[in-house]
C-alpha cells in the first residue's frame, strides 16, 4: 500500500477489522480518494472509518478475537474497540459520535448503505426518511388525547338519555305537586268536619277524655302500619328491580366470559407480526442487494462485488472469468453463467413472495390492532359489569334485611292496633261511629300526603342529579371538541413535519439528479400517501411512495415505478436519495466524514461532479474509486492507493 504524504488534520489507525491486519492513514481536508482493485479492502477500511464515528456496521477480522480503530480529529482522539467471546462481538470505546443513525444512514454512503437498499428494495421509505426526526413524543401524545377521546365519547354515551330522563321527572313532580294539593284539600275539609262533632260531643260522652287518648294512641298506630307497609312494598318492588337488573347484568357478564378472546395472545401475535415484518424486510434488502451483486457480476462489473468475496484475497475477480463460466461471489468457485442467471430469476421470484407476504402481514397487523381495542373495550365492559353486580349482590342483601325488620315492625303494629280498636270500641257508642271513620279518613289523607312528600322530595333530588349529569354532559361535549381540535392540531405537526421533510428531499434529489444530468431519468420525487381502513382518515397513517418520471425514445414524458428499473438505475436512484438525505438533515454539521463507495453505476465525469460538488459540505469526503474511475479527478486532492 502506497501513499503521497501531504499535510494532514485527520489520522485513522485500524488493526484487525473486515479484512485490514494493521492500517494508517492521514487525510488532509477536502477530497480524499482511495484507488485500488477489488478485493484490496478499501470497503474495510471506509467501515473502519464509520465506527470510529460511532457506526456499528464493522466486522471483526475472521482470525482475530480483538480489533480497534482509534480517529484522531482536531486533536482529540476517539476510539472503538471490538472484542469476540462464545462467537459474540461486543463494542467499546468512546466514538466521535453519541448516535450514528443520521451518519449511518446519510453520511456512511457504502454499497451495503441502508437508505441506498431500501430505494433498490421497494423498501419503506418513510420510515427510513422519519427515522432521524423524533416524533415520539408526538405520538404518544396522540395516543393520549385518542383515549381521553374514546372516554369522553364512553361518558357520553352514558349520558345520552338524560335530558328525556328529567322531562319525564319533572311530569312526575307536576303531577305529585297536583295530588298533594287536592289530598290537602280533602284532609282540610274533614279536619273542619271533625272539629265541628268533637264540640257537640264534648258534654254527651262522659268518658271522652279516655276515648280520646285511646283514638289518638289509635290514629298513630295506623298511621305508622300505612307507613310500615308502604315501605315495605317500596322495598320489595326495589328488590324485584334489582334482582331483575342483577339477572340481566349476570346474563351480559356470562356473555363476555364466553367470549374467545386473549389480551397478551393478542399483543403476542402483534409483536410477533410486527417482528416477522421487520424480518421480511430485512430479507427482502438482502435478497436485493444479492440480486444486485448477481446482476453486475454477469454484466461484468466485478469491482462492484469483489470486497464481499474475500477481503483477504489479492489480485482482480476479472481475471477468474474464462469463457461461459463465472465465479460465484458466494463459494469462489467456477459455475455457469447460465446458472448465476437462473439463480438471481429464483431470488426475484423469492423477493416478490416476500413482498407480498409482507403486504398480507401489514394487513394482517391492522386487524389485529383493531381486535386489540375490541378485546380492551369488553374487559373494560366485563370489569364494570363485575363491579355493578357486586354492587347489586350488597345491595339486595342489604334490602333483604330491611325487610325482614319491616316485616317484624309491621306485625307489632297490627297488634297494637288490633289491641286499640278493642279498646275504643268498649268506650264509644254509636254517635261516635261516624266520627270515629273520619278520623281514620283523614288519616289516611295525612298518610296519603306524607307518602307523596317523600316523593316529591326523591324526585326534586333525583333532578337536580339528572341536572348535574346534564351540565357534565355539556361539559364533556366541549372538552371533546377541544381534545377533537388538539388531536388534529398534533396529527397535522406530525403531517407538516412529514410534508416539509419530503418537500426537502424532493428538492435535494432534483439537485442531485440535475448534477449527475443522467440520461434515463427526468425526474424522482417522493409523495406523502395517506393509508388505513374505515371512511375518514382519522386513524389513518402515512405512506411515502417514490415516483421516477422518464421520456421515451420518442419523447413522451410517463411515471414508471422502482421494480421496472434496470439494477444500474436503481443503484443511481439510491444513491440520489441517500445524497439528498446528507443536504436535507445537513449532516456535515455534525459528522465531519463523508464516505462514499460502490458509485461504478455512474460513469467517471459524473462521479467527479458528483465528488467535486459535494466536498463542499464536510471536512473530509473519502470515496472508494477504481482507478481508471479516479483518473477523472482533479490530481491535487489526496490519493491513498491499496
Amino acid at each position: 500500500m502506497a501513499e503521497t504524504q501531504r499535510d494532514t488534520t485527520a489520522q485513522v489507525d485500524v488493526e484487525n477489522i473486515g479484512g485490514i491486519e494493521d492500517a494508517d492513514v492521514q487525510f488532509q481536508q477536502g477530497i480524499t480518494v482511495l484507488t485500488g482493485r477489488n478485493a484490496t479492502n478499501r470497503t474495510s477500511f471506509l467501515r473502519s472509518i464509520a465506527a470510529g464515528l460511532g457506526s456499528d456496521d464493522v466486522s471483526l477480522k475472521s482470525d482475530a478475537d480483538s480489533g480497534h480503530v482509534e480517529l484522531k480529529i482536531d486533536g482529540e482522539s476517539y476510539t472503538r474497540s471490538l472484542t469476540q467471546k462464545r462467537g459474540t462481538v461486543t463494542f467499546d470505546g468512546d466514538p466521535y459520535l453519541e448516535d450514528s443513525t443520521i451518519a449511518d444512514l446519510f453520511a456512511f454512503l457504502l454499497g451495503s448503505n441502508e437508505a441506498r437498499r431500501a430505494v433498490v428494495a421497494g423498501a419503506d421509505l418513510r420510515e427510513i426518511l422519519m427515522r432521524p426526526v423524533d416524533t415520539v413524543a408526538i405520538e404518544s401524545e396522540i395516543q393520549s388525547l385518542k383515549s381521553e377521546r374514546d372516554q369522553i365519547d364512553s361518558e357520553i354515551k352514558q349520558l345520552s338519555s338524560v335530558e328525556d330522563e328529567i322531562h319525564t321527572l319533572e311530569q312526575r313532580r307536576n303531577s305529585i305537586k297536583e295530588t298533594i294539593e287536592e289530598l290537602a284539600d280533602k284532609r282540610d275539609e274533614l279536619t273542619a268536619e271533625i272539629e265541628a262533632e268533637d264540640r257537640s260531643l264534648s258534654e254527651q260522652t262522659e268518658n271522652k277524655a279516655e276515648l280520646d287518648e285511646i283514638l289518638e294512641k289509635l290514629q298513630s298506630a295506623r298511621s305508622d302500619l300505612k307507613s310500615v307497609r308502604f315501605r315495605l312494598e317500596s322495598e320489595r318492588e326495589s328488590i324485584e328491580s334489582l334482582r331483575d337488573e342483577r339477572t340481566e347484568t349476570s346474563d351480559e357478564l356470562d356473555a363476555l366470559s364466553e367470549t374467545d378472546y386473549e389480551t397478551k395472545q393478542i399483543e403476542s401475535q402483534i409483536e410477533q407480526t410486527r417482528g416477522r415484518i421487520d424480518e421480511l424486510n430485512r430479507t427482502i434488502t438482502d435478497l436485493q442487494t444479492i440480486i444486485e451483486y448477481n446482476s453486475d457480476v454477469l454484466a461484468g462489473k466485478s469491482d462492484v462485488v469483489a470486497d464481499a468475496l474475500d477481503e483477504d484475497a489479492a489480485g482482480s475477480v476479472t481475471d477468474q472469468l474464462v469463457d461461459s463460466t463465472i465465479t460465484c461471489w458466494t463459494c469462489g468457485t467456477n459455475v455457469e453463467q447460465s446458472q448465476v442467471e437462473e439463480t438471481t430469476d429464483r431470488l426475484r421470484s423469492l423477493r416478490d413472495e416476500h413482498r407480498e407476504r409482507r403486504e398480507e402481514l401489514r394487513n394482517r397487523l391492522e386487524e389485529l390492532d383493531s381486535e386489540l381495542r375490541e378485546v380492551n373495550e369488553q374487559e373494560r365492559r366485563q370489569e364494570e359489569l363485575t363491579n355493578r353486580l357486586s354492587r347489586l349482590e350488597d345491595e339486595i342483601e342489604e334490602r333483604t334485611a330491611t325487610v325482614e325488620e319491616l316485616q317484624d315492625e309491621r306485625d307489632e303494629l297490627q297488634e297494637q292496633v288490633e289491641s286499640l280498636e278493642s279498646e275504643a270500641d268498649e268506650l264509644r257508642d254509636q254517635t261516635q261511629t261516624e266520627l270515629i271513620e273520619r278520623h281514620k279518613q283523614r288519616n289516611e289523607y295525612e298518610f296519603k300526603l306524607d307518602q307523596k312528600r317523600d316523593e316529591l322530595e326523591d324526585i326534586t333530588a333525583e333532578l337536580a342529579e339528572k341536572q348535574d349529569e346534564l351540565e357534565r354532559r355539556e361539559e364533556l361535549k366541549q372538552r371533546r371538541e377541544q381534545v377533537k381540535e388538539q388531536l388534529a392540531e398534533t396529527r397535522s405537526r406530525i403531517e407538516s413535519i412529514e410534508t416539509n421533510a419530503i418537500e426537502a428531499f424532493n428538492e435535494e434529489m432534483e439537485t442531485v439528479l440535475n448534477l449527475l444530468d443522467y440520461e434515463n431519468i427526468d425526474r424522482v420525487w417522493i409523495e406523502r400517501k395517506n393509508i388505513g381502513s374505515g371512511k375518514s382518515n382519522r386513524n389513518s397513517q402515512s405512506a411515502f411512495e417514490l415516483h421516477i418520471v422518464r421520456t421515451n425514445e420518442s419523447g413522451a414524458v410517463y411515471e414508471d415505478t422502482i421494480d421496472n428499473l434496470s439494477e444500474s438505475e436503481r443503484e443511481v436512484i439510491g444513491l440520489v436519495f441517500a445524497l439528498a438525505g446528507y443536504l436535507v438533515h445537513e449532516v456535515h454539521d455534525t459528522v465531519p466524514f463523508m464516505l462514499l463507495d460502490s458509485v461504478e453505476a455512474i460513469d467517471s465525469e459524473r462521479i467527479s461532479e458528483l465528488v467535486e460538488y459535494f466536498s463542499q459540505f464536510p471536512d473530509y469526503l473519502v470515496v472508494a474509486l477504481l482507478p481508471e474511475d479516479a483518473e477523472a479527478l482533479d490530481e491535487q486532492h489526496q490519493y491513498v492507493e491499496w
